[in-house]
């Protein structure tokens, strides 16, 4: 198959200046979606309880949140195929902003849930758009074969970085302003009561949104796309969606790849499911327990952070991207067994292999990641890449529900640990066969077929 002519590829400066403009703005853009998302993950069940919330209420507001995002994922990503990446990206952010302001200032039980409904849409909208904004991108620039893997794994490290330094601010901010004598109180007395110190995370994360979704608007320029009028819309997306549904069945390696997607979100329903009662058991104490697991969750987001820093460096260990998957899911099924082998032993010895298993699970997907994206890229074009990406994401949410209930339905002890263990090796062994392009049922790999985006280096 041959390239149109608007996707012939361009070298020289011009080319490479694009390219790593598209990377800047790309690790920017997932810096700032996910710095204001982070911050609320220490304070925000603390904060929903000072409010008056019983932890079944909040049980609820999290369902709510679950729940749009899995409705919402697959026509999202559509649209952000049929309408642009920018305006859906910049959607994300907004419904964010709305959110995060009804977090901070909200009372009443209706208007959390709705914030978290809120920010669920949010979610939906966000999972697909500025990936596929900086692969359409570089691939205008510098063809369909250009390096993808290098951007995603930059990308994905700025996810987890934001992650963490949210979750430490986030967590430190309450605590700094109940340190300066009088501030929470004046707080409280200046908002009648509508702003804590708990609030401030959130307030502070949508102050993020709005420079996030300028940021949007602004650096993240797309070619012109034709016209579409709301019966255009109605119509396309769901044909995108079903294209994007069928990916899995056409494809050996797209369906490897939504598979192992699966088995990330195992292992990030089980460790997320048991580590705080761990932490508890070993302070002692739900509250100090609370700290020592937001201390490991920020931990968690450095090594995944690390371990998509170094993608590149195993896809060229590994000799190819399929083989750093299986190396990168056996070393997640590696510290899930770690952390099984541990869950009935006391003392230093097993409090330190445990840590080391849950920095290997976190290292490990943050690995796999950026390997299995680029593969990913390689098999789907432009017109249906947000698609891809929303289903993948969607296999992810869907069975990592699933597994965090068949955890808790599970004896406490070493099983649940072990039996996420077992479907993560599973996941790694399929990877063991290599996926050629003659295996994927008569699909061909696609070519660039848009105008390079008006990108400059910045």
């Amino acid at each position: 198959m041959s390239a149109k002519p608007g996707s012939a590829r361009r070298t020289g400066p011009a080319a490479i200046s694009g390219e790593r403009a598209a990377r800047r703005r790309f690790v920017a853009v997932s810096f700032l979606f996910w710095l204001p998302l982070g911050l609320t993950i220490a304070p925000q069940v603390l904060l929903f309880t000072e409010r008056g919330m019983s932890l079944a209420a909040v049980a609820g507001f999290f369902a709510a949140h679950s729940l749009t995002a899995a409705v919402l994922e697959l026509p999202t990503g559509g649209l952000s195929d049929v309408i642009g990446r920018r305006t859906v990206l910049a959607a994300a952010g907004v419904l964010n902003l709305g959110a995060l302001t009804l977090f901070g200032l909200g009372t009443a039980a209706w208007v959390l849930a709705l914030g978290m409904a809120l920010m669920g849409a949010g979610r939906a909208l966000s999972s697909g758009p500025a990936e596929a904004w900086y692969v359409d991108t570089v691939q205008a620039h510098a063809g369909p074969e250009a390096d993808l893997r290098t951007g995603l794994a930059r990308g994905s490290a700025a996810t987890s970085a934001a992650l963490a330094v949210g979750t430490l601010l986030g967590g430190a901010l309450p605590w700094l302003i109940g340190l300066v004598p009088g501030l929470a109180d004046r707080l409280r007395t200046y908002t009648s009561d509508l702003v804590l110190p708990l609030s401030v995370p959130a307030l502070l994360g949508a102050v993020v949104e709005i420079v996030f979704v300028l940021y949007v608007l602004v650096a993240l320029p797309e070619p012109p796309r034709v016209p579409v009028t709301l019966r255009g819309v109605l119509r396309g997306v769901p044909a995108t969606i079903a294209d994007g549904l069928r990916l899995g069945t056409r494809d050996v390696l797209i369906r490897r790849i939504l598979l192992s997607a699966g088995a990330a979100g195992t292992a990030l329903a089980t460790i997320e499911l048991l580590t705080p009662g761990r932490a508890a058991e070993l302070t002692g104490a739900a509250e100090s327990g609370a700290v020592l697991f937001a201390g490991l969750a920020s931990a968690g987001f450095v090594c995944s952070a690390l371990g998509s820093h170094l993608a590149p460096l195993v896809a060229r260990l590994a000799g190819s991207g399929e083989r750093a998957v299986l190396v990168s899911l056996a070393a997640v099924s590696a510290g899930l067994l770690l952390l099984g082998a541990t869950v009935t032993s006391a003392g230093a010895p097993s409090v330190v292999l445990a840590a080391a298993g849950y920095g290997l699970v976190y290292l490990g997907l943050g690995a796999a990641g950026p390997s299995e994206n680029e593969l990913l890229h390689r098999r789907v074009g432009p017109s249906g890449r947000a698609t891809a990406l929303s289903v993948q994401s969607l296999s992810l949410q869907l069975v990592g529900a699933a597994a965090g209930l068949a955890a808790g339905a599970l004896p406490a002890g070493p099983l649940p640990w072990l039996s996420a263990a077992v479907v993560l090796l599973a996941a790694a062994l399929l990877w063991s066969r290599r996926t050629g392009p003659a295996e994927d049922a008569g699909e061909s790999r696609p070519v660039a077929d848009t105008a390079a985006p008006e990108v400059v280096a910045g």
